[in-house]
């Protein structure tokens, strides 16, 4: 804990202009080169983007709740759209809920899906192998997780085209009430209906993830609404994110071909390749958290009911943790400890699974795609907090 303080630097740059979150990394480094943790004018919220204290953040739940919400303002006090999601939650309700999650995703249950998922990505992969080239995202990275995720949870096929829209939502609320929010929300009522009739127990299988879910109901873990809840987080971070990691995975990959030679000679490294285009090309950029006590972070007093804006972003390329090439992508570098996925109570418990997904791509794609190059310039998301986009076109020679 650092014990001597300093006033913050203050920035006047909004991190939700649209040019900024098109581009985002030049600013994330003038962030960074004002400190640790800074005053941004424009969100009236401190700054974290150093990875220590990013860290420290995720890790310390009782000086940084998220019951607080992940957005600007502090829903214990002003209600948000809907009720609060496991994420926005703090123990003990945290801990029941999270309990009754791992008890349903679990490496063994993780492990059981390998079978059911790869059969798509082969269809998917062997159609694309075939083309001369292929829109990244469009083609690939939309498609396949909406047709493996939903069946693993359970749920009917009539709605799964809500799950984009609504996952948009989701996230588009994390950061202000501006124009990105209001285009996320223009169609919300019907969305978020939809998702919700999915997640009841009527509306599910008996074999996916959702039956298992509800099934903590009848154990007394959990209650009707929570398991609902449960349901809906799956639903609502298990499609976006997950679409976002593949194409920036492969975003990644297509400017880096020699890292694509080297991972046709040695399959075995598509794990450390989704790490660090994770690392790299983090889908979760930057979330809220809410100070609970007067403190100090990055040599800062903070004050108690302050919000803190958490560029995950900025501290996966810290060059403090990653070395002076953290902008660069590299085999040679131990991607372990990076924050995509947060850390420490809040860490995404659905991990597992999209981690799975996007290795499964990749291992599909390699044996049948020799090289892979942009086509052309990749077209961003404009987004309040996710990093992703709308189309990245690449030329592919087949093997």
């Amino acid at each position: 804990m650092t014990t001597s303080t300093h006033e913050p630097a203050v920035l006047a740059e909004d991190p939700f202009d649209p040019a900024i979150i098109a581009n985002p990394y030049p600013f994330l480094a003038r962030l960074r080169d004002a400190g640790p943790v800074s005053w941004l004018e424009a969100t009236g919220s401190y700054a974290v983007a150093g990875y220590e204290e990013v860290y420290e953040v995720l890790t310390d739940f009782e000086t940084y709740c998220s019951s607080g919400g992940l957005g600007p303002r502090d829903i214990r006090k002003d209600a948000g759209w809907r009720p609060p999601s496991i994420l926005e939650s703090d123990p003990p309700i945290h801990t029941v809920m999270r309990r009754a999650l791992t008890g349903v995703i679990n490496p063994g249950t993780v492990r059981a899906l390998r079978g059911p998922f790869t059969p798509p990505a082969v269809e998917l992969t062997t159609e694309l192998a075939g083309r001369p080239g292929f829109d990244v995202i469009k083609d690939l990275a939309e498609k396949y997780p909406l047709r493996v995720f939903p069946d693993a949870v359970g749920i009917p096929d009539e709605g799964r085209e809500h799950l984009l829209p609504y996952g948009n939502m989701v996230f588009n609320a994390f950061g202000p009430e501006n124009y990105i929010f209001q285009q996320a929300f223009a169609h919300g009522d019907e969305h978020a209906a939809a998702v919700m009739k999915s997640c009841a127990r009527e509306s599910l299988d008996d074999a996916g993830f959702g039956a298992r879910i509800w099934d903590k109901v009848g154990e007394g873990l959990i209650t009707e609404q929570q398991a609902t809840l449960l349901v809906r987080a799956l639903l609502s971070a298990g499609v976006d994110t997950t679409v976002f990691g593949i194409g920036n995975t492969l975003s990644v990959l297509s400017r880096n071909p020699q890292a694509w030679a080297r991972l046709r000679e040695n399959p075995t490294l598509a794990k450390f390749a989704v790490d660090e285009a994770l690392r790299l090309e983090s889908p979760f950029q930057k979330f809220h958290r809410t100070v609970t006590v007067d403190t100090t972070l990055g040599g800062v007093r903070i004050p108690a009911g302050s919000k803190v804006l958490l560029f995950i972003g900025a501290a996966n390329r810290d060059p403090r943790k990653w070395g002076d090439d953290a902008d660069t992508f590299s085999f040679e570098r131990s991607s372990s400890g990076h924050v995509a996925f947060g850390m420490g109570l809040h860490q995404c418990v659905g991990q597992p699974i999209a981690r799975l997904e996007m290795e499964i791509v990749l291992q599909e794609l390699l044996p049948r795609i020799a090289t892979i190059e942009p086509a052309g310039e990749p077209v961003p998301i404009i987004h309040n907090v996710l990093r992703g986009f709308e189309s990245v076109p690449v030329r592919i020679t087949a093997a």
